[in-house]
């Protein structure tokens, strides 16, 4: 039942009127009596007897004879539920979109669509001859094994005709795939390469964006088997395929394949838990690569598929630091300077040689945070004390917390009234270039607008993290501003995020030596030492040993309890926790509210996860009224 209460998180016996028998089946969304309600329900199987022993109602409705909920589904999302110590409706509600009674009406062709002639043809590894290991993993999927692995893309490398090979050869072998992708961007790319390989009609895309009618039609063909392939953002995680023989997601890293709404399932969790009850393929993907694949690894789960050094020399720019002996005994200024002389030459030579230049400024807005010019005080808002920013070189400072305007704002310590920039922002940015390469086109890429691709003609082009646009034939410079702001994040991946944003903007330039990285940073750090060599798997194996010997996730498995203090202790107290269960905390959250992190082997995840998720039901059944938010595996944990 659609019932959000963790001690009503199990099935319900019904009886089927005779009326409804021939539409009541596995899967249809129905309605029953239940407390004296109307609720909705899904009908999970049907069988001639009940075990219990007490009186049982009937069916009220059968809301649709549409089948939505696959068997195969049913099975991942009870199994996600467990994972995160969730309740299964809410899980449901995430893997299947809201009924769109007018598409489901709308005349049905449940015939495939056809095949493309080119999946007649010999399949050809293309790309995937750069990585030794990449054609055996195609002629695993086309003759219709499972292979695992862990794909760690080279720069410049065209990502979504690699993954449109694998699905090719997954659909040659008669089977379907799944792929998630981190935006609609990525989505744009995956789709057109789809289209160039199977043809057009032989996959959809899964995305919120859509809209209700779109997206449930596009569900609609999936589930009936219109077609073999889906791709789309996190909310195709659950897509129903059949036959499957595929799971990917790209960049796994980035934080939008988190899902916001309870349990807070990972697509790419999901993603693998699914391979395993369905005895799938799976592929995990990026430039970088996160903690968790490289678990999959060292755990023998998956294998491994790079590039030798010597086509990773090949293809990379050339990489270069501002903070090492060298560059501070040329620049002394290098230490302090936001635009150290080395990326201005670089930026300065790819501009005369008709190249663009890409600017990454990991904050967005003109000047987000200020300061006093006198004293240096950050400059905070007289209500709320939340960070003022200028929106404008004329703008007037407002809170960034609360949006009131300090027109007359004066230091509280000093009195004074000037102010300063304390952190630059990207439109600020673009202003300053701009002036200091007049007549040079100056493009910006962020919230207000991202771009999808640039020509290939000099230009700046200034755009935070995740929003850099392609270049026609790559980037002559690539300039990595402001590391301090990624690398200093009080979060347990500021490492991992700093260098997969780099890699991916820097997998955007040209090979050396046309193509050249800047990042405005120390080269002794791990990241940065990651960064100069392109080694992505080395940093994940000492990021993972780090937080192996510290008892961090992915290492282990980590939960938060988080709330009033009371309930959190109240919570924690009724959970039957594992016997090498270890509880830390409390430590403050948002809105004045606690957590608690409860930590285990991962051996007992299962465990932890039956225990918080009983502690949860037990104070349901007590109707608590002070929530409680439980998380396992929280990205960030600070």
């Amino acid at each position: 039942m659609d019932v959000p209460l963790a001690h009503l998180d199990r099935p319900f016996d019904y009886l089927v009127p005779a009326e409804l028998d021939e539409v009541a089946v596995p899967g249809t969304r129905v309605k029953v009596r239940f407390a004296g309600q109307l609720v909705d329900g899904w009908l999970l199987s049907r069988a001639d007897d009940s075990g219990h022993t007490g009186r049982l109602a009937y069916l009220e409705k059968v809301v649709s004879p549409e089948p939505v909920l696959a068997p195969e589904v049913a099975r991942l999302a009870r199994a996600v539920a467990d994972r995160y110590a969730g309740n299964l409706a809410d899980v449901l509600r995430l893997a299947v979109p809201p009924r769109h009674a007018r598409v489901e009406k709308e005349p049905r062709d449940d015939q495939p669509a056809a095949t493309a002639a080119a999946e007649d043809a010999p399949l050809d590894p293309r790309g995937w001859r750069d990585y030794p290991t990449g054609p055996a993993l195609l002629r695993a999927l086309t003759d219709g094994r499972a292979p695992r692995a862990v794909w760690s893309a080279l720069p410049g490398e065209d990502w979504a005709a690699r993954y449109a090979d694998a699905v090719a050869a997954t659909v040659a072998g008669g089977r379907g795939a799944v792929v998630v992708v981190p935006d609609a961007r990525d989505l744009d790319r995956l789709d057109a390469a789809l289209t160039a390989v199977l043809g057009p009609g032989r996959h959809v895309s899964l995305t919120a964006a859509l809209g209700p009618a779109r997206r449930y039609r596009a569900f609609l063909a999936a589930r009936r088997g219109r077609v073999p392939v889906v791709i789309g953002t996190r909310a195709a995680m659950f897509a129903p395929v059949d036959r499957l023989g595929l799971v990917a997601v790209w960049d796994d890293g980035d934080d939008l394949h988190s899902e916001p709404r309870a349990p807070y399932p990972h697509a790419r969790d999901v993603l693998l838990t699914r391979a395993q009850l369905a005895e799938a393929g799976a592929l995990v993907g990026g430039h970088a690569r996160s903690a968790e694949a490289q678990l999959l690894l060292e755990t023998g789960w998956a294998r491994e598929v790079v590039a030798d050094r010597a086509t990773v020399r090949a293809r990379i720019p050339a990489i270069a630091p501002t903070g090492d002996d060298p560059q501070l005994a040329r620049d002394p200024g290098a230490a302090t300077a936001r635009l150290p002389s080395l990326a201005w030459t670089a930026a300065r030579d790819a501009l005369r040689q008709d190249l663009p230049v890409l600017v990454q400024v990991p904050r967005r807005g003109y000047l987000p945070s200020i300061s006093c010019a006198d004293c240096r005080t950050p400059a905070r808002c007289a209500h709320c004390a939340g960070p003022l920013a200028l929106p404008s070189a004329g703008g007037t400072p407002a809170c960034r917390w609360c949006a009131r305007v300090a027109a007359a704002y004066a230091c509280p310590q000093c009195g004074g009234r000037r102010l300063r920039a304390a952190v630059t922002g990207a439109r600020r940015t673009a202003e300053e270039l701009g002036r200091a390469f007049a007549g040079v086109p100056v493009r910006t890429s962020g919230r207000e607008e991202v771009l999808t691709d640039v020509p290939g003609g000099a230009a700046l082009v200034v755009a935070t993290p995740g929003a850099e646009p392609v270049a026609e034939g790559g980037y002559g410079a690539v300039l990595l501003l402001d590391s301090w702001a990624l690398l200093t994040r009080a979060d347990l991946r500021a490492g991992e995020e700093a260098l997969r944003r780099w890699l991916a903007a820097a997998a955007l330039a040209r090979p050396a030596p046309a193509g050249r990285v800047v990042v405005v940073a120390d080269g002794a750090l791990a990241p940065v030492q990651a960064l100069l060599r392109w080694d992505a798997a080395w940093f994940a194996g000492r990021e993972l040993a780090e937080r192996r010997e510290l008892g961090f996730p992915p290492a282990v498995r980590m939960a938060s309890v988080t709330g009033a203090a009371e309930a959190v202790a109240d919570l924690l107290t009724a959970a039957r926790l594992p016997e090498d269960a270890e509880v830390l905390g409390p430590v403050p959250a948002e809105e004045g509210r606690e957590r608690m992190l409860v930590r285990v082997p991962r051996a007992r995840a299962a465990a932890l996860a039956e225990a918080l998720h009983s502690a949860a039901g037990a104070r349901a059944a007590r109707k608590a009224t002070d929530p409680v938010r439980l998380q396992v595996d929280p990205l960030s944990l600070f």
